[in-house]
C-alpha cells in the first residue's frame, strides 16, 4: 500500500472560509470492468460507467477524487441489487462523508428465443443502479432501458395497406420495498410493447414480429399509461418514472411521452387529508 507522503501539502483538506457546503462533488463517466450477478445466479462480465460524489462539509475545501478511484479498484466483487448498498457505505467511509451518491450505468445481457424458429442470441439492454444515502437512509433506484417495437394505431386505422412501425426505446425507473431482478423488469416492460425484439431472427420469426405488432397498435402515449398501469398495482413499486421515445419511421423527429409517480407520498398525503 502507498502511504501519503506528509511532507507534501494536502490542499483539499485545507479550512475553507467561505460558510458554503456543497451537495454533491466527486467524479463522473469512469469506466470499471464490473461483475454483476443475474437471476440465475451466474456472474455477467461488463463495464461500468460510475458517476460518483459525496456531501461536502463547508469547513473543507474539497474533496480527496483518488479515493473514489481506489474504491472502485478495491471494490471488486460481484455487484446485486442487494450488495451495491455495502459499495455507497463503503464510499461514504472512505471519503469521511455524511451523504453520497453512486450512479452505475452498464449492458446487460439476455439471452432470447426467437418465437418461431427459436433460434437464440443476446440482446443488450441499458440499466442502471442508483444508491445513495442521505440523513443515515439508504435509497436504491433500478433503472432499465428497453428497445422494443411499435406499431402507430393511427397508421392502420387510416391506410390501405399496413401501417408505419418503428423501433422505440421505453425506460423505467423505479424504487421499490422488495425485490425485483432486472429480468423480470425487463420483461414486465416488454409485454406493454407492440412486440418485443430479438437479436435473431429467421423469416418465419419476421413474419410473427410483424403481425403481432400489426394485431397490438400503440400510440407513444399508449404505452407509458399501460406499464404505468402496471405498476400502480405492483405493491413492490413505491415510486417510478415511465418514459418512451418512439423513433418514427414516417417523420424526422421521435415521438415522446413521460409518466412519473410516487406512490408512497401520495398515499401520506391522502391519509393526511382524511385525518
Amino acid at each position: 500500500m502507498t502511504h501519503a507522503d506528509s511532507s507534501i501539502a494536502d490542499v483539499q483538506g485545507v479550512q475553507d472560509t467561505r460558510g458554503i457546503s456543497i451537495n454533491k462533488a466527486g467524479i463522473r463517466a469512469i469506466r470499471h470492468p464490473v461483475k454483476v450477478t443475474d437471476k440465475s445466479g451466474k456472474v455477467q462480465h461488463t463495464v461500468g460507467n460510475f458517476n460518483m460524489s459525496v456531501s461536502l462539509a463547508h469547513q473543507f475545501k474539497g474533496v480527496h477524487m483518488s479515493r473514489f478511484v481506489e474504491l472502485l479498484n478495491t471494490h471488486d466483487q460481484e455487484l446485486s441489487i442487494q450488495s451495491f448498498e455495502h459499495m455507497v457505505r463503503a464510499m461514504l467511509d472512505k471519503l469521511e462523508a455524511d451523504c453520497g451518491y453512486i450512479e452505475m450505468t452498464f449492458p446487460y445481457f439476455i439471452r432470447k428465443t426467437a418465437p418461431v424458429s427459436r433460434v437464440a442470441g443476446l440482446l443488450d439492454y441499458d440499466v442502471t443502479f442508483i444508491g445513495e444515502i442521505r440523513n443515515g437512509r439508504y435509497r436504491f433506484s433500478l433503472k432499465v432501458v428497453v428497445p422494443v417495437t411499435s406499431l402507430c394505431p393511427c397508421s392502420k386505422e387510416v391506410a390501405a395497406y399496413g401501417a408505419h412501425n418503428q423501433r422505440s426505446h421505453m425506460s423505467v425507473l423505479i424504487r421499490g420495498n422488495d425485490r425485483i431482478w432486472i429480468e423480470d423488469l425487463i420483461g414486465m416492460v416488454e409485454a406493454q410493447a407492440s412486440c418485443e425484439l430479438y437479436s435473431l431472427l429467421k423469416r418465419t420469426d419476421e413474419k410473427y414480429i410483424t403481425e403481432k405488432a400489426y394485431d397490438n397498435p400503440k400510440f407513444v402515449e399508449d404505452a407509458v399509461r399501460d406499464m404505468a398501469a402496471l405498476l400502480d398495482g405492483d405493491p413492490r413499486i413505491d415510486a417510478y418514472v415511465v418514459e418512451s421515445e418512439n423513433f418514427e419511421s414516417i417523420h424526422n423527429h421521435s415521438a415522446y411521452a413521460l409518466i412519473e409517480r410516487n406512490k408512497i407520498e401520495e398515499a401520506v398525503g391522502e391519509h393526511t387529508r382524511a385525518l
